[in-house]
């Protein structure tokens, strides 16, 4: 059963500037909810039952965010708005903080989360990546693969050609419901093993966090996950799963666009 979670929440979100100079990217409007209250959703609709996020000294937000306001509830009470209090209700999922005091790539921000993770498995979602269900939340379709085969599981989804260079890309052998990873590169600028990118949905077995504090600096001069997973590789299987729903980049403003605008037409 996997019961607990980390959202990576710490990033500059430089893909992003300026506008992250002051708004941390977890925290764009689509819609009337934040990009990270659709993460939290498809956290809790998968069974999530806790989460830890991992934030920086300037993501105060996202904890306001989360946090009850009081003063609000009162003063919509007493202007006769008291049905505008649902609007302010969030999944009813335990979440909990920790700051990572220096950005040092997104390996580290995880390791951070070995304690609160303990000796289960556990999901990894990140911000960038919304997800559009279809017909069930995409963590929730890795979960399954995880109940079948005890191993980790990560989110794949084809990309095109000349986008591979921005996403970790696996290689590995087909099977009737999952993929079998063999390899998995970060970010190749040529020669790319597969058409199939890593997005930001995770199923990790407890084993990574040993492979996470062996792991040496990589691509940027950080603490690459894609190292890690390539390090766990060699002593268990990984498994991939191609998910079903529509994957939006909010790191790229042409994705985040045309996701504002699905959610749009169809609110």
């Amino acid at each position: 059963m996997v019961r607990k979670a980390i959202i990576p929440a710490a990033g500059y979100g430089i893909r992003s500037l300026p506008i992250t100079k002051v708004i941390p990217k977890e925290m764009f409007p689509v819609g009337l909810k934040p990009v990270i209250h659709y993460i939290v959703e498809e956290a809790f609709s998968s069974g999530i039952e806790q989460i830890l996020i991992i934030t920086s000294k300037s993501r105060d937000l996202i904890m306001d965010y989360f946090d009850s306001s009081i003063e609000l509830e009162a003063f919509l009470k007493s202007k006769n708005k008291e049905h505008l209090i649902k609007k302010l209700e969030i999944p009813k999922v335990e979440i909990l903080y920790k700051r990572q005091a220096v950005a040092n790539g997104l390996g580290d921000a995880i390791r951070l989360g070995k304690e609160f993770v303990g000796n289960e498995p556990f999901a990894v979602l990140l911000p960038d990546d919304i997800v559009i269900p279809e017909p069930v939340p995409a963590l929730k379709e890795l979960i399954e693969v995880h109940k079948e085969t005890k191993g980790s599981v990560i989110g794949l989804k084809q990309i095109k050609q000349d986008c591979l260079k921005d996403y970790g890309v696996i290689q590995g052998w087909p099977k009737e419901r999952f993929i079998e990873i063999q390899d998995i590169v970060e970010k190749p600028e040529t020669n790319a093993p597969s058409d199939l990118a890593v997005i930001g949905r995770y199923i990790f077995t407890p084993k990574l966090f040993t492979y996470l504090e062996l792991t040496n600096e990589g691509v940027g001069g950080e603490l690459q996950l894609t190292d890690a997973i390539k390090s766990l590789l060699a002593n268990e299987s990984v498994f991939g799963k191609i998910i079903s729903g529509d994957r939006y980049d909010i790191g790229k403003l042409k994705e985040y666009v045309e996701l504002v605008n699905r959610l749009i037409k169809t609110d």
